[in-house]
């Protein structure tokens, strides 16, 4: 998939992550990015829509 030329990869959270959504939607950013930046470095969130959350790739491009 792309979004404007760009790389994007899907992936998903846990459920525990996907609760904090609609409960608390600070932490819920906080752990989407912390839960990416750990097992995707380099990788930004660019989008998220239950279940999926889309991945820009920003290794290349010096982000």
């Amino acid at each position: 998939m792309t979004l404007a030329n760009e790389v994007i990869m899907k992936s998903t959270v846990s459920m525990r992550i996907w609760m904090l959504k609609d409960s608390d939607t600070e932490a819920f950013k906080h752990e989407v990015t912390n839960y990416f930046a750990r097992g995707y470095p380099g990788w930004t969130v660019v989008k998220v829509k239950y279940p999926l959350v889309y991945l820009r790739d920003d290794r290349r491009n010096g982000m």
